[in-house]
């Protein structure tokens, strides 16, 4: 079996893309990791929102790191061409 790429999810708390997208990545059962960014404060959010804007400079959610490639928005077909599933 491939190795997972690493997969990384930005998003908010009360979005509902963001939410599509964590289902989607669920139901692929793929590791990832999730960072709801409204929830975080202080030096971390602002650390957070610079990773972001250097993936994706209009900072929108949900941001998706997957590897090497970055998909803005919930797009589904591409999230999952990009995890290797059908």
């Amino acid at each position: 079996m491939a190795e997972e790429p690493d997969i990384k999810l930005y998003a908010l708390s009360t979005c509902g893309h963001c939410k599509n997208a964590k289902k989607l990545l669920d139901n692929c059962e793929v590791t990832y990791d999730s960072v709801e960014v409204d929830l975080l404060e202080g030096e971390q959010r602002k650390a957070i929102l610079e990773e972001i804007k250097a993936l994706n400079p209009r900072c929108s959610f949900p941001t998706i790191k997957i590897g090497d490639q970055v998909i803005v928005g919930y797009k589904e077909d591409e999230i999952k061409e990009a995890l290797g599933v059908s």
